[in-house]
């Protein structure tokens, strides 16, 4: 259906939320109040939309995230299937919060594990909980005496932001091989908390500039939308794109192929569980819109 309506043939990656159940409420999850909702793939539900994906457009690689898709019972199910059965790249973006028995089972399986994290210890469990920096640290230590290769995730805000270097370099430590920072966007419980927001545009251009002289050896990805002013809008080219970076489905099944889309309830298709197809439900308010650029820093 996404080809039909879109002509986009080639989708390189699948971002599946699993469910929206999570051990943390995270002061800037944009989430927000469904984090107490009951949607969640079953099993054979987010098998066969892996098989769909890898058949149908050649999804070579797959994101499992929520919510927290370590408190996910069927999550071992999951991988060996994406990595055993269909030959998918397999990360998981967790907080990482006592995870370690769980790792063990779904190493061998595992491509990278992808720990967020917020700043440096009360930083980070100010915006998280209490216990999580800590508890992140003993993930990546696992991760490592497993031979798992790790990441991890950070949102820029008003609270962390003079701890993005700081942060880099612990990671660093733990050799860990990639950070990737976004920006914070006002949706979820974001939306209660403006006082989280950078209103100075100017500082994502220090931060930057900080990264560019830093000569890490951690690699920095940078949402484009971390400069001065913003990103810019990426749409569709005329004709319509043959391929695209990534499609993300949340747990009740809405796609969204554009992350500045994530937290909105505005969708152009859906997967349906029940029929085992994508479907298109146009709206008044769906605009097609694209994953944007990253910049890159790090690995001197």
């Amino acid at each position: 259906m996404i080809g039909e309506v879109t002509g986009i043939r080639r989708i390189r990656m699948l971002y599946l939320q699993l469910l929206y159940r999570c051990n943390f409420e995270c002061l800037h999850c944009f989430h927000g109040k469904r984090l107490q909702h009951a949607d969640a793939f079953t099993a054979d539900e987010a098998v066969k939309l892996l098989t769909l994906m890898r058949e149908r457009y050649d999804t070579e690689a797959v994101t499992l995230l929520g919510g927290e898709p370590f408190v996910y019972k069927d999550l071992t199910r999951v991988v060996r299937y994406a990595k055993r059965e269909l030959g998918m790249r397999v990360e998981i973006c967790t907080n990482g919060y006592r995870i370690e028995r769980r790792l063990t089972e779904i190493a061998p399986h595992l491509d990278l594990l992808r720990v967020s994290m917020e700043g440096i210890g009360s930083t980070n469990d100010h915006i998280r909980k209490v216990g999580s920096y800590q508890s992140a640290l003993s993930a990546l230590d696992a991760a490592r005496g497993l031979g798992v290769r790790t990441g991890a995730t950070m949102t820029v805000t008003s609270r962390n932001i003079d701890e993005v270097l700081p942060l880099a370099r612990t990671l660093e430590h733990y050799e860990v091989e990639q950070l990737k920072l976004h920006c914070l966007r006002p949706v979820g419980h974001a939306a209660d908390h403006p006082e989280l927001l950078i209103t100075d545009s100017a500082a994502y251009v220090r931060l930057r500039e900080q990264l560019q002289n830093a000569a890490l050896t951690i690699e920095v990805i940078v949402d484009e939308d971390l400069s001065e002013h913003g990103a810019p809008e990426v749409r569709a080219p005329a004709g319509g794109p043959t391929e695209i970076e990534r499609i993300e489905a949340d747990p009740r099944g809405a796609l969204t192929m554009s992350c500045k889309a994530v937290g909105r309830d505005s969708h152009a298709f859906w997967y349906d569980k029940l029929a085992d197809h994508i479907v298109h439900r146009p709206s008044a308010d769906d605009e097609l819109t694209f994953e944007i650029p990253n910049v890159v820093y790090g690995r001197a």
